[in-house]
């Protein structure tokens, strides 16, 4: 059955999955430990995802590999493939996938004989073989593919502004009457007769000297108030802003999914809630 590269068949796979890319996904060992990344996928002529190209790097041992897709749990939320039981020697016994390499019958079956269990009854017959006959390589069953997603409920805290009111600054004028009292200084001329001492004074004729049109004259102020109006800062007002700051608290009941995790029979559950298998 002839295989294609995913991008060869589907083009816009990316719409086709949603967005989500697998080829940009990193791969893990079931215990956690990162041991390279998807470079590619190989589908059958139906579109089925059949292999897994890995760019591997285990324990100094690096090379490109075919990996079954029963043999993967791919999780697109988290980002990561999980793949169950690949061991540096499988690595080692896989032949190296390279692009210009033809995974035919007798490619694939090197493949699976890597993984495929020492208790396994499948007989190969290159003519009669099918994907069906070996479930635990090539189907994304549940049981090992599903994505479980546990919700929870946060209180998101947020803010925002709102207008509570508004002051307005400004001037009007008033009016009102001023008095000022100014004193002033006015002068006034005094003219006094003074009646001569008795038995007069006598003049010696040759200083007499009769004028006519003699006169005397003296000047007179009087000050005169001057009053005006000046302008004087009687007060400065400055307006600005000033942030009050306070904590306000809100409480509300908030709902969290755990994991349930029910099992039949004798199984070993690791800590991420999966069953552990012997490796294939």
């Amino acid at each position: 059955m002839p295989l294609h590269k995913l991008e060869h068949f589907d083009p816009n796979y990316r719409e086709t999955f949603g967005g989500d890319d697998v080829k940009a996904l990193d791969v893990y060992t079931q215990g956690g430990e990162r041991i390279g990344s998807v470079a590619d996928v190989l589908v059958d002529q139906d579109g089925r995802f059949r292999y897994l190209v890995l760019d591997t790097s285990l324990d100094f041992v690096s090379k490109k590999i075919l990996l079954p897709i029963g043999l993967s749990r791919i999780n697109y939320p988290e980002r990561r493939v999980s793949v169950n039981g690949l061991s540096k020697q499988q690595i080692e016994n896989l032949p190296e996938y390279r692009e210009d390499a033809i995974v035919d019958e007798e490619y694939e079956e090197k493949v699976r004989n890597v993984f495929r269990s020492s208790t396994s009854n499948v007989i190969y017959d290159r003519e009669a073989y099918n994907y069906q006959q070996e479930p635990a390589l090539y189907d994304l069953n549940e049981q090992y593919n599903q994505t479980f997603r546990l919700y929870e409920e946060r209180l998101i805290a947020n803010k925002h502004r709102v207008k509570t009111g508004e002051v307005a600054v400004s001037k009007h004028i008033e009016t009102e009457t001023a008095r000022v009292a100014v004193p002033v200084q006015k002068e006034r001329v005094l003219i006094e007769r003074v009646p001569p001492t008795p038995g007069g004074t006598v003049i010696d004729p040759n200083e007499l000297k009769f004028q006519e049109g003699e006169v005397a004259r003296i000047e007179v102020y009087e000050e005169m108030p001057n009053i005006h109006k000046e302008a004087f800062v009687r007060e400065e007002i400055r307006v600005k802003k000033v942030v009050e700051r306070d904590t306000v608290e809100a409480q509300d009941v908030i709902r969290r999914e755990e994991l349930d995790v029910n099992t039949a029979g004798e199984l070993l559950v690791d800590e991420n809630g999966g069953t552990t298998h012997q490796a294939i």
